[in-house]
């Protein structure tokens, strides 16, 4: 167990924003598939003011990223109810990512980092540091924008396709693909950037790693 939990790449708070992103999904996932379109989009809703309530009571706080998220997609979730076309739900990926990496990037640009003003607390880099953070985060953020729009176009959500003898519809093909691919494969990128931006550290970090939250 100690190994496990000196291995383990997140503190309490990540650990926190990564639940509050993976639970709404993993319910529209399985609501989706038994009760419908209509049904998921509502579950995506609850579970999302779920999470940030959560978030509020274990944090005592809502941390802007999270709140930024958890406030599109609400936005667009009711969007979708309102057209009733989930599209709106998928295309708030492409638009978030999108748009999140070009503000990044103007950021960097303008030197007014806007992860150094939103995360020093959870971490502690030098300005070099956290410019690397920042960059490539930006690479992340556009790579997830073309993914999800490859993901969207090639899986109409009104269409049934069939996996190994599995029958499913193209909304939950793009659920399974951020839950099972995305998510996964964002954590593991964020872990080895975190291990590579060590030596950019400075002494608070080095204190909250011996002494995790």
């Amino acid at each position: 167990m100690k190994w496990i939990l000196h291995r383990y790449p997140f503190n309490a708070e990540q650990t926190v924003n990564l639940l509050s992103e993976f639970g709404p999904l993993a319910t529209l996932f399985v609501i989706n598939a038994v009760l419908g379109v209509t049904a998921g989009i509502w579950s995506l809703i609850i579970t999302t003011m779920i999470a940030l309530a959560t978030m509020k009571i274990l944090l005592n706080r809502l941390p802007v990223f999270a709140l930024i998220a958890g406030g599109i997609t609400l936005v667009f979730s009711a969007i979708s109810l309102y057209t009733k076309d989930p599209m709106w739900v998928q295309l708030k990926v492409t638009l978030f990512n999108g748009v999140f990496a070009l503000f990044l990037t103007v950021g960097l640009a303008t030197q007014k980092n806007f992860f150094k003003y939103t995360f020093e607390k959870t971490f502690h880099y030098t300005s070099e540091g956290w410019n690397k953070f920042t960059r490539s985060f930006i690479i992340l953020f556009f790579v997830l924008a073309l993914a999800n729009e490859a993901i969207r176009l090639s899986f109409p959500w009104d269409k049934n396709f069939n996996f190994l003898g599995w029958s499913t519809d193209g909304l939950n093909v793009w659920v399974m693909f951020k839950i099972i691919i995305v998510m996964p494969l964002s954590g593991i990128y964020a872990y080895f950037m975190t291990r590579m931006l060590k030596s950019y550290t400075t002494e608070p970090t080095k204190k909250d790693a011996r002494h995790p939250a």
